[in-house]
């Protein structure tokens, strides 16, 4: 059957990337400590030559599904490789998210509820040279400094979205697993995000908080020391949904 992808093209324009979105399938996700069942969202993307006249979707497809239904980030510079082998292309880039759980404890009764997350990892092959990026974002409560700096009584709070994404490279892919990633957001914030509290839940959270307030600015140089203190290329990103505001207040920090 004639292989219609690689005709010749003679407009002489590399594409940078091309390839496929918004593919769902069920993976295992397992890192060696955090081990969770889901439905993962990939793309997968190439640089295609300027003499290529296209690229073989169908085996995207076949790649992440053959290569991802176990999905261990410390697996995916094998996985690039194998992508670019089977792409015949210098350049792969695969992109997985999919949200993931863990057991929280209530802080006065002890009762436990699952804490979802939101986990992404993007890998990419360039040069012959594997960089993988793995990006947790959760939830934590923040109390506004200057909010009860000048009211009598009380400050606003609200959630707070912080993503934090650490980069690897060569032998060491994955420097920071997903569950100690979370730790660190949970404890940058005036007060962890619980979902089943009882009324003395309640009040120590609310007292947490109210000793505890943070701007954006704070998390996100709280986490970003954090990182530098471990030696880990990272950014991190910060958005309050602001309670009292028609806006929302937003920080980022790269080091």
């Amino acid at each position: 059957m004639h292989d219609v992808q690689n005709e010749y093209d003679s407009r002489g324009i590399e594409i940078d990337e091309v390839g496929i979105a918004g593919l769902r399938f069920p993976v295992a996700f397992d890192d060696g400590v955090t081990k969770q069942s889901g439905i993962a969202d990939a793309a997968v993307t190439v640089r295609l030559q300027a003499d290529r006249r296209g690229t073989h979707m169908s085996r995207m497809v076949a790649l992440a599904q053959d290569e991802l239904a176990t999905l261990d980030p410390r697996d995916m510079p094998h996985v690039l490789k194998e992508g670019a082998a089977l792409l015949d292309t210098p350049t792969v880039k695969i992109t997985v998210s999919m949200p993931f759980a863990q057991r929280v404890a209530a802080p006065a009764t002890g009762k436990e509820s699952w804490q979802v997350h939101n986990l992404t990892i993007e890998g990419l092959l360039e040069d012959g040279q594997a960089r993988v990026t793995t990006t947790v974002m959760t939830e934590v409560t923040s109390l506004c400094p200057c909010s009860k700096a000048i009211s009598d009584y009380g400050a606003h709070n609200q959630r707070s979205e912080i993503s934090l994404s650490v980069t690897g490279y060569g032998d060491t892919p994955y420097p920071t697993p997903v569950d100690e990633a979370v730790a660190v957001l949970r404890a940058s914030g005036s007060a962890p995000v619980v979902p089943l509290v009882k009324r003395p839940d309640e009040r120590v959270l609310t007292m947490q908080a109210y000793d505890h307030p943070v701007f954006v600015e704070d998390m996100a140089r709280t986490v970003s020391a954090e990182c530098r203190g471990r030696g880990l290329r990272h950014s991190v990103k910060v958005r309050n949904l602001e309670s009292i505001h028609s806006h929302d207040a937003i920080a980022f920090v790269a080091g």
